[in-house]
């Protein structure tokens, strides 16, 4: 039996374990990279390892998300981010430059190579035919380290692909269709691997906004094969001689099949407040629109915006709506103002801001109060626009620019004239934005402003734990929910006591407090807990809170491998009707002397007993009984020393 492509890429870097569905393995990792919101914390969790120098190929660090500066803390981050990239040998990408994985695809990115990112989109590289998933920023600092990754070996289902798309249908609308079969939990420990003769007619910008949101299924990773489209990408970037060819086999089975013809997909639009709450975008035609906001690491690349400004020029926009381009990166941007499209951009209306992440996680641009605002974005939790009321939709290009115009939803179709763009043969390139590691680290002063606070340690795991059950949340919980973004509360990334005072503001405000004065205690949760955002700050700012386990009907892979990364044990029902039997304020009991996989929970306000289950591989459960990953790592170089 052949291999997929995900098993030839995994088995080439395999460190440890089996290519066998649900075991353990351990990846060794090629490239890492982190944004500034996850990086900072990813840093100073690196630094205490002790471990001189990166040991990855290539390691890059990205300013994209808070480049907000209303105050010294986030200029403060960004000064102690480029000062480590510098010591310790990592490629510095400088504010402006653009967002991380926009600015990876086109620069870095190299098929048949592993990338783990401390974003939840680092699959984006996938679209170059590369193994690319999100992870917590521990988990990052340990592959820079030279740690292997370890995760469950993924199912791997094929989505083939067949057909082309029609006229102003794009990959937005592919990604959409593909929430509307799978949900945002349909993929949870699983590959989606891109298949069939429609794969060819899809350039790399466009496999990218596919594998970029594909995360919103849940699932660990999403790649395409690597081919003469890819090769005509890297040409066009100047990285030719990066190309290889890589496909599955043709006598390959997949554990699920997804058809998929290209020519029947439609323009799609997903409703608040879930990803995929995807309905066709004629269903809803003719509500009102605030504003629009087009880009975000989904929808920002230069296939993208020179389809805006085609679909702009000589038009003007809706008088009561605000209209907003965020380009994905430098490049893209210059090539727009070297073709003359940035003018058709600007002339029709649109207000260009900054090269990065900003609306996307509610950093400016924040809608109206009750406001619809339409974004080609890749996440529509409630709240994460800033406007708590908002209703967001999620739009591919077309239909934001057609939206726009109109002034209400409106399928692109109605445009009538669809445009003919072509990507250019070479594009502009200027790489003087990134700042390489200095030629003698030792030089190097790495400056920590006040904002900057130490990790906090944990000790290792009590043989009971005890406490009030803090929370009882419903499912799909978020990380958002879990700790907002924002800009006030993202430039207290690196200041863990004061971060943690916002833990589960969204959901209660009192949570802080509350778990402080009781001593810490349990977080009951329900289907998918911990959906969305890899930020590492969702299990820490809980933990230094006093959360000790957390106990749900399932949860989300990045959010779970936190959790266990911070030692805070991750439990499961063993019967989900046992969810009904806990309630907010209940007194729990746990043994947890061994960690065995079957455990049992005394409610000591009820009398009843519920069945869980502790799934934790040998290695977790070591860390977890340790006090984490960062303890166990500095106990194995210890040793090794």
């Amino acid at each position: 039996m052949g291999k997929t492509l995900s098993e030839k890429i995994i088995g080439s870097h395999l460190a440890d374990g089996k290519l066998q569905d649900a075991a353990q393995i351990g990846l060794q990792i090629d490239h890492t990279l982190t944004q500034d919101s996850t990086g900072t914390l990813a840093y100073l969790e690196f630094q205490a390892m002790g471990v001189p120098k990166v040991r990855t190929n290539l390691s890059l660090s990205f300013v994209d998300h808070n480049m907000l500066q209303n105050d010294f803390r986030n200029a403060d981050d960004h000064r102690y981010l480029q000062g480590v990239a510098a010591k310790y040998g990592i490629v510095f990408s400088r504010p402006g430059n653009g967002i991380c994985h926009q600015v990876y695809l086109e620069r870095f990115a190299r098929p048949g190579y592993t990338l783990l990112g401390s974003d939840s989109h680092t699959p984006t590289a996938g679209g170059m035919g590369m193994i690319a998933i999100g992870a917590g920023g521990l988990d990052v600092a340990a592959a820079m380290a030279g740690e292997p990754f370890y995760l469950e070996m993924p199912e791997i289902v094929n989505v083939k692909l067949t057909g082309a798309l029609s006229s102003f249908v794009s990959a937005k609308d592919v990604i959409l269709e593909v929430l509307r079969k799978l949900t945002v939990k349909g993929c949870v420990n699983k590959i989606l691997e891109y298949t069939g003769p429609g794969v060819k007619t899809l350039t790399v910008p466009e496999r990218g906004t596919i594998t970029n949101m594909g995360t919103e299924t849940g699932a660990t990773t999403s790649v395409f094969p690597s081919d003469e489209v890819t090769q005509t990408f890297l040409t066009g970037q100047d990285r030719a001689d990066q190309w290889v060819p890589l496909e599955p086999d043709t006598d390959t089975s997949y554990s699920e099949t997804i058809d998929l013809d290209l020519s029947k997909v439609e323009p799609l639009i997903a409703l608040p407040h879930s990803p995929d709450n995807v309905k066709t975008v004629s269903e809803v035609e003719g509500t009102t629109v605030d504003q629009v906001c087009i880009g975000s690491c989904t929808n920002s690349s230069l296939r993208d915006l020179k389809m805006v400004a085609a679909l702009l020029k000589g038009k003007k926009i809706s008088d009561h709506v605000s209209l907003t381009i965020s380009p994905g990166s430098r490049q893209v941007l210059e090539n727009l103002a070297a073709s003359g499209e940035l003018v058709d951009l600007i002339h029709a209306g649109a207000r260009v801001i900054e090269n990065g992440c900003g609306p996307c996680i509610g950093i400016g641009q924040a809608p109206t109060s009750g406001g619809i605002t339409l974004r080609t974005f890749n996440r529509n939790f409630k709240g994460r626009s800033g406007t708590k009321d908002a209703q967001i939709y999620l739009v591919s290009p077309e239909t934001a620019v057609a939206s726009a115009l109109t002034g209400t939803i409106t399928d692109p179709r109605k445009l009538k004239e669809y445009p003919k763009i072509c990507l250019p043969e070479k594009f502009l390139i200027n790489d003087n934005m990134f700042v390489f590691p200095a030629p003698q680290p030792s030089n190097v002063e790495i400056v920590m402003g006040p904002n900057i606070k130490p990790l906090p340690t944990f000790p290792p795991l009590q043989a009971k734990l005890s406490g009030e059950v803090l929370l009882k949340t419903g499912d799909n919980i978020s990380t958002d929910d879990i700790l907002p973004g924002g800009s006030q509360v993202m430039s207290l990334r690196s200041n863990i006591p004061e971060i943690s005072k916002h833990t589960f503001r969204p959901i209660d405000a009192d949570f802080a407090e509350r778990a402080l004065q009781k001593g810490g205690g349990f977080i009951v949760g329900g289907e998918n807990y911990g959906q969305g955002s890899s930020r590492e700050h969702a299990a820490l700012a809980p933990k230094y809170l006093g959360v000790k386990a957390v106990l749900v009907k399932n949860f989300a892979r990045i959010h779970l491998a936190n959790l266990i990364n911070f030692g805070i044990v991750p439990l499961t029902f063993a019967d989900k009707q046992d969810y009904a039997h806990i309630a907010q304020g209940d007194t729990l009991e746990l043994d947890t002397a061994n960690l065995q996989k079957n455990l049992t929970v005394k409610n000591l306000t009820t009398g009843i007993s519920v069945q869980v289950e502790c799934e934790l591989s040998d290695l977790d459960r070591a860390m977890v009984l340790t006090g984490g990953k960062l303890a166990a790592i500095k106990k194995k170089h210890a040793s090794a020393s």
